[in-house]
């Protein structure tokens, strides 16, 4: 009996560490299943950060497009400020080609000529013509006006108007003395005796002032045909 129980003793620890050692071997065993799991989750959660990843960098470049200018709103763009009009140029303009002083033609009274820059002419004569275009759609138009003074003098006014109340209306005019001494006589009456020509007279002082624009025209056609060139 002796004898048999060392054997029972020696055998009891091989068990044990067979035991052992299968269950360490279970557990690891056991540890790789339970890692591998672990493992595919972890996969899944960098697959899906690198999705919203690549989603939020897909938003991000949306929202930084430049728009094109062809897609501004249209009611995004200034538009020119209006410009303010004058209420008696509004009206001098509807009455055109009517002009306030057309009663006046041929009426012998007291007359002042503005002109820019020098200045103004006061006569006492007659206002031979007047002249206006029909209509002024742009709201500017001229006024050409020729008078004749009670010495024998002529003058010529050019006015050029504006609706608008920022822009201001010129005023040109020059005076026509048929006397040798006056100096515009004196150079026009050069030019004639140069070419040899006919006496200057005041008609053509206005030509040279006016020229023939149609609105020159229409002023000469109020005077006589002796602005027109009569040929055979």
């Amino acid at each position: 009996m002796s004898s048999e129980r060392p054997e029972e003793i020696s055998n009891a620890p091989v068990d044990r560490g067979r035991q052992t050692s299968n269950a360490g071997r279970d557990g690891e065993s056991a540890g790789d299943r339970s890692q591998t799991p672990g493992s595919a989750q972890g996969a899944a959660d960098d697959a899906s950060h690198h999705e919203a990843t690549v989603l939020v960098r897909g938003e991000t470049v949306r929202d930084q497009e430049p728009t094109s200018p062809s897609k501004k709103s249209p009611s995004k763009e200034k538009k020119p400020p209006r410009k303010e009009v004058s209420e008696v140029k509004v009206k001098m303009q509807s009455r055109l080609p009517v002009l306030d002083d057309d009663a006046d033609v041929g009426v012998q009274k007291e007359h002042i000529v503005v002109r820019d820059g020098k200045a103004d002419l006061a006569f006492t004569g007659t206002l031979l013509a007047a002249a206006a275009p029909p209509s002024a759609p742009q709201g500017h138009w001229r006024e050409y006006r020729i008078y004749e003074t009670n010495g024998g003098k002529h003058v010529f006014s050019k006015v050029s108007r504006s609706v608008f109340a920022e822009e201001q209306d010129t005023h040109e005019a020059e005076v026509f003395d048929p006397a040798p001494s006056s100096v515009p006589s004196q150079l026009l009456r050069s030019a004639r005796d140069l070419t040899r020509s006919r006496p200057l007279t005041w008609m053509d002082a206005a030509v040279a002032f006016f020229g023939y624009d149609p609105l020159a025209k229409a002023l000469y056609r109020k005077l006589s045909g002796q602005f027109e060139e009569h040929i055979s």
